[in-house]
């Protein structure tokens, strides 16, 4: 199937063509058709899978339509999309404004970090939709500067990030604050059961659609794990770097903590290095993206939860320093790489402690994943203890030895 071959406007084809789009991913395949007959959707996919424009294609679609019906152009809120960073709405904000640029269709994004004063000024001015992280549009609606009387299409985007952030109760405020009549969008990575609830709670008769992992694992990315010591993990990094991984290269690690020490011993090496964390500012982390993006730094090392839902392009090469211990987080992560058909690598080092998340992640893949054991620093069996036999050892003259002669026991 081709763009071309969805009911989509004029306008939009060529704004998607222009940002050389051809073929639709799996996920917007399926998803697409099922917003445009205006049904609410439950969407199971992982990062890099399209999710963005799997919704935002649709909602433009159906707000033109509505116009041209209606005939009214009158600047409102029409569509929100609810998502859990600021990362992630500047990013769903630059998709919308790509697909939306040959129509009369307005879009914003809101977050906190940032004056409130600028965003309530756009928001004067009118807009149709519009992407906002929780806090910041709850902020807004308590000051009266966003009306949300007229949503038609409603979209939780990476509700389980949401949940894992602890913005579900802010979310359950937003949807009552919007009309009880609108299209309901959630997308989601995970299923967990607190996300099946808040779905049956505001929902009504949604069409569920599973992408399912090894599915959406690309068959250009090529998965290699190397079995280590977990002493040797940065011994290992750096011998991969010099030897074997060249390009742009995300590197995952499972604490803030880690990807500080990483970064510093990576820069002791000469690698130019960025990172982010929950524990650096949003400026911060914004302009190590940005540098990562204009190669500013061949190295960019993140928690998963700083780096989910960002949109990177041309990375070379993942490493998994730590395994993650949920399956569908490692889906996630090899999803940076291998992107609008290149092919790319990931790299996992697993420790001993990490053997059953790798497992499990081979139980969701359907596949087992290759282990490479040529490598510096592979584990070695444990050293067999020789147990002596309980006698009397003996010199190569046959007397007793003086230590046992030490330790035997007069009886008289």
């Amino acid at each position: 199937m081709q763009f071309s071959e969805l009911p989509l406007d004029k306008s939009i084809l060529k704004a998607v063509k222009e940002e050389r789009f051809q073929t639709p991913t799996l996920v917007q395949e399926k998803v697409i058709p099922v917003i445009l007959e205006k049904k609410n959707v439950i969407v199971a996919a992982q990062t890099g899978t399209g999710k963005t424009a799997a919704f935002a294609l649709p909602i433009i679609q159906l707000l033109i339509s509505k116009e041209e019906e209606t005939g009214k152009r009158k600047k409102r809120i029409k569509a929100v999309v609810v998502t859990p960073t600021r990362e992630l709405a500047i990013q769903i904000e630059e998709n919308f404004k790509s697909f939306t640029k040959y129509t009369d269709l307005k879009t914003t994004a809101v977050f906190g970090g940032v004056s409130l004063d600028p965003q309530k000024e756009i928001l004067k001015e009118g807009v149709d939709i519009l992407i906002a992280t929780p806090g910041r549009l709850i902020d807004l609606q308590m000051r009266e500067a966003i009306n949300l009387n007229f949503i038609e299409i409603f979209v939780l985007d990476e509700a389980d990030l949401m949940l894992d952030m602890g913005f579900i109760n802010d979310v359950k405020k937003i949807e009552k604050m919007c009309p009880m009549k609108k299209q309901t969008l959630l997308f989601s990575a995970t299923m967990p059961d607190k996300i099946v609830d808040l779905a049956k709670s505001t929902l009504k008769n949604p069409v569920k659609i599973e992408i399912n992992p090894e599915e959406t694992t690309a068959k250009n990315i090529g998965q290699l794990v190397y079995k280590l010591p977990k002493k040797n993990k940065t011994d290992l990094c750096l011998h991969l770097l010099r030897n074997t991984i060249n390009g742009r290269i995300l590197i995952f690690r499972r604490t803030k903590f880690g990807v500080d020490k990483l970064e510093q011993t990576l820069n002791k090496n000469n690698y130019n290095v960025l990172s982010i964390h929950g524990d650096k500012t949003q400026i911060i982390r914004n302009k190590a993206i940005e540098n990562f993006k204009d190669s500013k730094g061949s190295i960019l090392i993140a928690t998963d939860v700083a780096a989910r839902g960002i949109d990177i392009s041309n990375v070379d090469a993942i490493i998994n320093f730590d395994i993650p211990n949920v399956p569908e987080t490692y889906v996630h992560r090899i999803g940076r790489t291998g992107r609008a058909g290149k092919s790319g690598i990931a790299f996992s080092f697993c420790s001993p402690d990490e053997d059953a998340y790798l497992h499990q992640i081979e139980e969701i893949l359907q596949k087992t994943i290759k282990v490479i054991d040529d490598h510096p620093y592979p584990l070695t069996p444990p050293k067999k203890v020789k147990v002596q036999p309980n006698t009397i050892s003996k010199n190569k003259k046959g007397r007793k030895s003086e230590a046992s002669k030490k330790n035997k026991k007069r009886w008289y």
